[in-house]
């Protein structure tokens, strides 16, 4: 079939194309003998919103770390914003400081408050003067309603504010795309809607948004595209509405059996 006969692949050529947010074709990689993504395509559109979900060890965390440089790869073609990432040089650089990702650790340095957690990139990395950087956290952590907690340090607040602080950190450096490597994973039920309701937030926004997750409700509401994978390939990519109601693959369906109550 026809490359581009296939909804969501990238484009075959060999340039990167600048009205995408990510384009993805023929991704391969493995660690070790371990083939941990096989062939990949996806493109994703410029404010377009995607789910990523599928079993542990489908490969849904490392196709995204593939996409904001952290984890290199052996076959295929990956652009960002239409820079294209190899294995080595300085585009990495260039794509980081246009995505921002949250983890399912939230990573927050434990030594430094709230409010220092989310100008340090903009002060050292993008060098913007720290009022100004102050200025901007603050509208973040207002953007995640937490602003009251800009003078505390990360272990006084619960499991959800830090996720939230992290979301706010990702923010603050003005990324065009946010990735989410299972952001609720590690969060009590209880904790769980409120970091939902602040992503949700964002992606009314306009913002681009990956997001690896089993929140289906989530995906529901939020995603223009659900892309499902498993061992490594993508299964089966469609609309909410379709997914749910017709998946088209018997891999999918018997995921969707286990996962959806």
């Amino acid at each position: 079939m026809n490359m581009q006969q296939i909804p969501g692949s990238a484009a075959a050529g060999t340039e990167a194309n600048p009205t995408l947010a990510v384009e993805i074709d023929g991704l391969s990689k493995s660690f070790g003998a371990f083939q941990v993504l096989s062939d990949i395509s996806l493109s994703v559109a410029k404010g377009e919103r995607i789910v990523i979900c599928g079993p542990s060890g489908s490969g849904k965390s490392t196709m995204i770390r593939c996409i904001n440089g952290l984890e290199p790869f052996q076959a295929g073609r990956l652009a960002v914003n239409g820079i294209a990432l190899a294995q080595k040089g300085r585009a990495k650089e260039a794509v980081r400081k246009s995505v921002g990702m949250v983890f399912q650790q939230f990573n927050l340095f434990p030594h430094l408050t709230v409010l220092e957690n989310c100008t340090l990139a903009q002060r050292w990395v993008h060098k913007v003067p720290r009022a100004e950087a102050e200025e901007i956290a603050c509208s973040f952590l207002e953007k995640v309603r937490i602003p009251e907690q800009a003078h505390k340090y990360p272990r006084q607040l619960s499991g959800g504010q830090q996720q939230r602080v992290a979301i706010a950190r990702s923010l603050c450096v003005r990324p065009e795309i946010m990735l989410f490597d299972e952001p609720t994973s590690s969060l009590d039920p209880e904790m769980v809607k409120e970091v939902l309701e602040t992503m949700t937030d964002l992606a009314q926004d306009g913002m681009t948004i990956l997001c690896v997750t089993h929140e289906m409700g989530f995906a529901r509401q939020v995603a223009d595209r659900i892309v499902f994978m498993d061992h490594g390939r993508i299964i089966e990519e469609a609309p909410p509405d379709q997914f749910f109601a017709a998946p088209r693959e018997a891999r999918t369906r018997t995921f969707l059996e286990q996962i959806v109550r």
